[in-house]
């Protein structure tokens, strides 16, 4: 953990604000202070990436808001209001150690869509090259989905791997993964885990009592689970401990890595994309994509659904409707019910040598059950 270079640290709302909204400065500066000193200088520099929530909090006294409001105009009101008070609190803060931020806005689209992905990777990179310290945050003021993406938790696996990050910190009110209510007698830290399946019997909370907040527990645990399938490996603690956890202190618990970096857009497909539509599969198809890591071809397919067009996200579902993968198909919606069924060889044929083709290319396409 001392020795990473590139981290991605993702703090929440809970830790940022009163419970009855607004920032807490102190807490604001007492979290820049952590990451200005992990930072560094000179050739120890390190790069640091903040994915920050805290916006719709933020938003909610200066509106006259006594809690996070239900509706969605209201917390795209609030996150409006909030947002430029958040960055600003960070600009300030910063400011004391001469580091400059930069903002970025992500919504949905840009981690669901290839090509904004790699914009965003080419915008994080040369903010960082420039000596600038990206804060993150989802944009809610005009996202629907995203709001409910999970407290920034999963964006933040996300942008651990975007960035090619060497370590993703998740900042909690809570300073670790326990083995029930942290507040209850008898409970206790859980170190470290190596495998999820370690986690299995574990109750894992929700969203904390203060209520300016989505996430909880559950989401960071997801998020954990993410970015160390990729090769990245988590620290989960709290805020107040933030420091200690980039030094490389032993504090909260750490999520060692299960698996190695793969491909962005497949991380992509598999963790942010949204399914268009669902394809669903015989039985053949199914062992052969899952057991037999194959394309999926024409006639392995006995029906579709969904308005989708060529190049987006579609889910493959077995014959009982569980899906199995998910895929960039190659065909638009209205083109696939007269090639359901059929080989490439009749399709080209009758069509032409341009339907030869796969539906779902095997180097497009992410498992979802395992074989």
């Amino acid at each position: 953990m001392a020795e990473a270079r590139r981290i991605v640290v993702k703090v929440g709302s809970s830790s940022l604000t009163t419970a009855s909204g607004g920032l807490d400065a102190d807490r604001v500066d007492a979290l820049v202070d952590a990451l200005a000193g992990a930072r560094g200088q000179g050739k120890g520099k390190r790069d640091l990436v903040l994915v920050s929530s805290g916006a719709i909090a933020a938003g909610l006294a200066p509106l006259g808001l006594t809690r996070r409001p239900r509706d969605l105009p209201r917390q795209q009101a609030a996150a409006s209001v909030g947002q430029g008070l958040l960055v600003a609190r960070y600009t300030a803060s910063f400011a004391r150690y001469g580091v400059r931020v930069g903002q970025v806005l992500l919504t949905t689209a840009d981690t669901s869509r290839r090509s904004h992905y790699r914009n965003a990777y080419r915008t994080l990179d040369q903010l960082l090259a420039m000596g600038a310290l990206p804060v993150i945050n989802e944009n809610d003021t005009v996202a629907t989905d995203e709001i409910r993406f999970g407290d920034n938790d999963r964006l933040a696996a996300l942008v651990a791997h975007l960035v090619h990050a060497d370590l993703l910190v998740l900042l909690s009110d809570v300073d670790g993964l326990y083995d029930g209510d942290p507040a209850a007698p008898g409970t206790s830290l859980v170190p470290e885990v190596r495998d999820p399946a370690e986690l299995r019997g574990i109750e894992i909370g929700s969203a904390g009592r203060a209520g300016v907040g989505t996430g909880g527990m559950a989401t960071k645990v997801e998020a954990a689970a993410i970015a160390a399938a990729a090769g990245v490996p988590v620290v989960l603690t709290s805020a107040s401990r933030a420091g200690e956890a980039l030094a490389g202190g032993a504090t909260g618990t750490y999520f060692h890595p299960t698996g190695r970096r793969y491909a962005d857009r497949l991380l992509w497909l598999q963790h942010a994309s949204t399914p268009q539509g669902a394809l669903a599969l015989d039985a053949g198809a199914v062992r052969a994509v899952v057991d037999g890591n194959a394309s999926l071809l024409p006639a392995g397919i006995t029906g579709a659904t969904g308005r989708f067009s060529a190049g987006d996200p579609v889910e493959l579902r077995d014959p009982d409707g569980r899906p199995v993968a998910r895929g960039l198909v190659n065909y638009d919606a209205e083109e696939l019910p007269r090639l359901l069924g059929r080989s490439t060889r009749e399709l080209a044929k009758e069509l032409g040598p341009e339907y030869e083709r796969e539906v779902v290319h095997r180097d497009d396409l992410v498992l979802l059950r395992r074989p």
